[in-house]
């Protein structure tokens, strides 16, 4: 069958998807293999492919394909979170397209609507995983909500609450006015912004002439103050101990108070608190009994306690604030201030401090195993440096807020009488049994369960465990073989949403990590250095990129400039890139097709040099992956596998061993060769797997087998002389063709090299592929200078490249010099080096080695060069 022109990414990604689904080989069961198991970090279900999704399955296709032909029994688990604000935010969204209101619905009618939303959108990322070519187990998709997962979610909260990690209580905490639900401090993300720092002035009580001046950058907060706070050791403001001042335009009447916590520097060393509104602020509050005012509803209007603005956004009224306290004579100046500033990590609104009753789990003994794990390298962190992170997050950790105002998610098993006695308890009828168990005669009318969810995290934390079905069968053989897991692969910024609470649950409900080894991804940014994002509109459609390049050159892309744990500078050119090495890759296949027809079975096989070095290049390349893939130097690893393939493959290999026009080669160099280029694509394939398959498939026309099962056979010592002499011949040939171009001999024009060879042995078996590469008719061996020849250096060596046409030696000459010039300054470099004693004495051995070898080859080549020059 004749090959299309280039490789044709869209029929083929379908076609191997397809068989290698039909074959069975992404599903997993026990066996007597060792297991490597990964976990995808589950998407959001309102989630869609994009490019920080593309490095991260991408990473984990690469280590699960590979780790299947090393002989693992790999079983990547796929699924999806339910995502409680912003999938809520999703449903309440599509329902007012319809012009229906969330609060006209009762809990139940919403949920209809919320799983209803869920099944038409929930499993489109799944799907786009496919095309991506990831090898995920689908027989395993879990989802959070499951009935399974929600009891073992339930179970959990139980055990932890009668073992008194968890607790209802009334705290400061972080208020999403858009989502209208609390937020635990790892939701909130602090950017730096330009803010406004105003003067203000409050009148003294007895006295209509003296003020007191505050500073604040939330003026709409003045209506709930109920103090102001001064330093005790402020001389500026001693005279107003047991005074009291008066809240700008309602006269609220409020103590001057005296307390160490200020800062005599900030401001005007005199701050307004607002205990309902700061956390710093509340607990001043605590301290001197103070009255707590909230004036912001949940939406972030102005409440009915606030006296004025009522349902006025928060925003609105700080710029009405001002131009009301400038009428009224309490205004004194505003000026520039940068703060940091809280935003909901998921609406991307400012969050406001707010008091309220919350369920809490308290962090403390459960972090202390979690720590020791990391810091022991127990689980090993890539690349460490995040270690340093996770261990001052653990070790500062703070109680947990697990409750959330929504209605979308785990709702917290906990139900209340009329009373307000509480039942905990993993189901109603275990609630109801435990009331009647005190009230006998008791009906389920007479309680009321809780009417908050909880954090979509609180789930989540128990993906390693659940999706093997922990508690259902905590004893079932699932769990006991794949968990352990192999490899969390996940973002940074996740670090203690996820990967912390993780370790948390597996080392409390199993006493075992969840993973062995967590690689933390970069953020993918653009060229520019920005994160990539819809808003900046820098963030490519990444199913188009497919359609487009395909999904090889999609997965090459960003693995090729993804540096371990280091952010991805991303260039679509990327892209160009990797379509263009699929289309070398496709070529070389199309040439080999090409002999295909051409092989004779009684042709001697001598020239076994090209086969044999090509055999120790990949030997060479396996070894050197092996330790890149344990450091999870992927895109080395990437870089070293296309350098062999382009440049040593295609470029060399192939050329060396390519029959004249119509001539016949040896079937057994024909048979190597097919060889070769299967292991090259065995390498790759981890990386690319459809081209890599499609290639492999074409190669033979009788395949039975399939890349994707070919067993990975591990690299034994390599033959340095033979990798040795290999660079040589390319060192010979670049050279000598180099002396052409710069002396105009015509690639038809042959020549004539003869060499003054430090060892002659160096040209046993390679000096028919030097002339067949340079058109040279012959390749001898002199220890004189030949006249009239073109003279140069390669190593030790000298080599003279004669022809019948006249040679101009000026620009031989010219280059010589120029050669010659550059070597006496290195060799000069490297001469004050080793002269330096304090070098000598400091440096390791094999460092002092090196320099000394690089003395000695500038040293032999500068020598080479000036007899070259004497001769012309």
């Amino acid at each position: 069958m004749e090959l299309a022109k280039n490789f044709q990414h869209s029929e083929s990604e379908q076609k191997w998807y397809e068989h290698w689904m039909g074959k069975g080989y992404f599903y997993s069961t026990p066996d007597e293999r060792p297991a490597y198991t990964i976990v995808m970090p589950p998407p959001n279900v309102t989630g869609v492919l994009h490019m920080g999704h593309a490095l991260n399955n991408t990473v984990q296709d690469v280590l699960i394909r590979r780790a299947k032909m090393q002989g693992f029994n790999t079983c990547w688990v796929p699924g999806t979170d339910h995502a409680s604000i912003a999938t809520e935010a999703k449903v309440v969204a599509m329902l007012r397209e319809r012009g229906i209101e969330k609060n006209s619905l009762s809990r139940d009618e919403f949920l209809k609507y919320a799983w209803e939303w869920k099944e038409k959108y929930g499993g489109i990322i799944l799907q786009q995983l496919k095309k991506l070519g990831c090898s995920l187990d689908w027989n395993r998709t879990s989802f959070t909500m499951d009935p399974a997962y929600y009891a073992a979610v339930m179970r959990v909260f139980v055990e932890l609450y009668e073992k008194g990690y968890i607790y209802r209580g009334v705290k400061m905490i972080n208020w999403d006015p858009k989502a209208k639900t609390a937020l635990s401090d790892e939701e909130v993300i602090h950017k730096q912004t330009n803010s406004k720092l105003y003067h203000v002035r409050y009148r003294i009580e007895g006295d209509a002439e003296e003020y007191i001046t505050i500073a604040t950058v939330r003026p709409e907060t003045i209506l709930g103050d109920t103090a102001v706070c001064v330093h005790p050791d402020d001389p500026r403001y001693a005279h107003l101990k047991g005074k009291y001042c008066f809240v700008p335009l309602i006269n609220r009447r409020i103590p001057i108070i005296f307390d160490e916590y200020i800062d005599q520097e900030f401001g005007t060393g005199a701050l307004k608190v607002t205990p309902a509104h700061d956390i710093n602020d509340y607990n001043l509050g605590l301290k001197h009994k103070l009255e707590v005012i909230d004036t912001l509803n949940e939406d972030g209007t102005m409440s009915v306690a606030s006296g004025m603005y009522v349902g006025q956004d928060r925003f609105a009224v700080r710029k009405q604030i001002i131009e009301d306290l400038k009428a009224s004579g309490n205004y004194v100046k505003e000026e520039d201030y940068a703060n940091q500033v809280g935003f909901s990590e998921r609406t991307d609104v400012v969050i406001e401090p707010r008091l309220s009753m919350q369920w809490w789990c308290n962090m403390g003994e459960l972090a202390k195993p979690a720590l020791e794990a990391v810091l022991s390298d127990e689980i090993a962190f890539f690349p460490p440096k995040f270690k340093n992170l996770y261990r001052h997050w653990m070790e500062n950790i703070k109680d947990w807020c697990i409750s959330r105002q929504l209605w979308w998610g785990q709702r917290i098993p906990a139900w209340y009488d009329a009373k307000g006695n509480m039942y905990i308890a993993e189901t109603a009828e275990a609630a109801l049994a435990k009331y009647q168990a005190a009230n006998p005669g008791g009906k389920a009318e007479d309680l009321r369960q809780d009417e908050d969810c909880l954090d979509t995290w609180f789930s989540s934390w128990l993906w390693p465990m659940e999706v093997f079905n922990w508690n259902a069968a905590p004893d079932n053989k699932e769990l006991a073989y794949y968990y352990p897991t192999a490899t969390l692969v996940t973002a940074p910024e996740i670090i203690f949403f996820w990967v912390a609470r993780m370790i948390m649950a597996g080392e409390y409900f199993l006493d075992q990590k969840p993973f062995d080894k967590v690689y933390f991804t970069g953020i993918v940014r653009d060229k520019l250095g920005r994160k990539m994002s819809k808003s900046l509109g820098n963030s490519p459609d990444l199913l188009a990129l497919i359609d487009q390049y395909g999904a090889d050159a999609v997965r090459f892309s960003v693995m090729i400039s993804s540096p371990a744990g280091n952010d991805l500078l991303y260039d679509e050119s990327m892209l160009e890139q990797g379509r263009n090495f699929c289309n070398k890759m496709w070529n070389a296949l199309k040439l080999v097709r090409m002999w295909d027809g051409r092989q004779d079975p009684g042709m001697a096989y001598v020239d076994t040099f090209p086969t044999l070095w090509m055999r120790e290049r990949i030997a060479q390349v396996q070894l050197h992956l092996e330790e890149l893939m344990k450091d999870f130097r992927l895109s080395e690893s990437l870089k070293t596998i296309y350098s062999l393939i382009w440049d040593d493959f295609c470029s060399w290999y192939l050329e060396w061993i390519k029959p004249a026009q119509e001539a016949s080669m040896p079937a057994a160099l024909y048979e190597e060769t097919l060889s070769i280029f299967e292991s090259l694509l065995q390498l790759l394939h981890p990386f690319m797997p459809f081209v890599t398959e499609e290639i492999y498939h074409q190669l033979r026309a009788d395949r039975n087998d399939d890349l994707m099962a070919k067993p990975l056979h591990s690299a034994n010592d390599i033959n340095a002389a033979l990798l040795a002499q290999g660079k040589f011949l390319q060192d010979v040939i670049t050279a000598v063709r180099d002396a052409r171009v710069k002396n105009n001999l015509k690639p038809k024009t042959p020549v004539r090299i003869a060499v003054d060879a430090r060892s002659e042995d160096m040209y046993l078996g390679i000096s028919g592929i030097v002339c067949k590469q340079v058109n040279a008719e012959s390749l001898s061996f002199t220890r004189e200078a030949v006249q009239g020849s073109v003279s140069l250096v390669v190593g030790a060596d000298k080599l003279y490249v004669s022809s019948d046409e006249s040679v101009d030696t000026g620009a031989q000459k010219q280059q010589l010099q120029k050669d010659l010039d550059y070597l006496k300054g290195f060799l000069q470099s490297v001469d004050k080096k080793l002269s330096n004693e304090k070098f000598v004495s400091n440096a390791k051995p094999e460092v002092i080695d090196a320099e000394r070898k690089k003395q000695a080859d500038a040293q032999a080549k500068i020598k080479a060069i000036e007899e070259s020059l004497s001769l012309l």
